[in-house]
């Protein structure tokens, strides 16, 4: 859970919360195309892609509906891959946004333990130095934050006395893990917990999704999953995350990350918008947003008019 100071009022965040209120009307009338790949690009519209999850969906078209209601052009690539298919493609201008997760993103261009662990501002300023050499920039981040983190079943934390991922040391080479494909060769994921805390578990089985995650936890198909800190699974009270009691996690606040040619066409029209979404965007946010999403799969564009129908109340 997110560790960072707390929404910062201004004039732009409650701008943004205003104006996506009031674009509800046609928020459900944009449909995203789930797993699209890059096409030849209409130089009038700003692309914003996100992974192939439900949050990165979902957070997309948070920030497109401001920029759509800022007057410009926007088209949506939900659900384009990993960030090894979505960094090349926004550095190439195949893409204009990502959305992405501080820590994570600059461990993917090399960045030091020191570096993606440190606040949320020195994180973003270590990003900025990495982004020049590629033409992007790296926006305000969020108070939001989602972390990577482990679950186990509840009944078995409780029966093994598990609080910790420590506590996994002694029973991992008997226990099934599972994740998405890329985790054994992720830093925090498989590589991490094996250098950090020295677990190596019997199998690892590769799951399409955090809710397949947790439907295999639940039903016992595997023992401990890859899940996060803002899943929308998790509410229920059947799973239960282990602490990382040894910091394998970086900092993983939400930023925008921007091609220098768009911030420069439209300046602070773009720039402004966005950082008015970031400063009102809470890791409270993500938990809501993915819950509604998890119990009532819907449309990203739908779960996000579904959340700030229940937030202008």
């Amino acid at each position: 859970m997110s560790t960072s100071a707390g929404p910062r009022t201004s004039r732009w965040g409650w701008a943004a919360l205003l104006y996506m209120l009031l674009a509800l009307s046609c928020v459900a009338c944009v449909r995203p195309s789930v797993g699209a790949e890059p096409e030849a690009r209409d130089p009038s519209r700003v692309r914003i892609a996100s992974f192939d999850f439900p949050e990165s969906r979902v957070v997309a078209e948070l920030y497109a509906l401001a920029l759509r209601d800022a007057g410009i052009p926007v088209e949506v690539l939900s659900g384009l891959g990993t960030r090894e298919v979505v960094a090349p493609a926004l550095e190439q201008g195949q893409v204009d946004v990502v959305v992405d997760y501080a820590g994570s993103l600059l461990d993917y261009l090399g960045g030091s333990a020191a570096e993606t662990h440190g606040q949320p501002e020195r994180v973003r300023a270590a990003l900025l130095a990495r982004l020049a050499g590629h033409g992007l920039t790296a926006l305000a981040p969020a108070p939001a934050e989602d972390v990577n983190a482990f679950a186990v079943r509840a009944d078995f934390a409780r029966q093994r006395q598990l609080t910790r991922l420590s506590d996994l040391r002694a029973l991992a080479g008997r226990l099934t893990f599972g994740g998405p494909p890329e985790c054994p060769t992720r830093r925090y994921c498989l590589q991490g917990l094996e250098q950090t805390y020295g677990l190596r578990f019997a199998e690892f089985r590769p799951q399409p999704s955090r809710g397949a995650t947790a439907t295999a936890l639940e039903s016992g198909e595997i023992d401990v999953g890859l899940l996060e800190t803002t899943s929308g699974q998790l509410g229920d009270g059947r799973l239960t995350l282990l602490i990382d009691d040894r910091n394998l996690q970086p900092r993983e606040n939400l930023v925008p990350v921007v091609r220098k040619e768009i911030v420069d066409r439209y300046g602070h029209r773009l720039t402004a918008p966005l950082d008015a979404v970031s400063a009102v965007l809470t890791t409270a946010d993500l938990v809501r947003l993915n819950h509604i999403a998890a119990v009532n799969p819907v449309e990203p564009a739908e779960a996000v008019a579904a959340y700030l129908r229940i937030t202008r109340r």
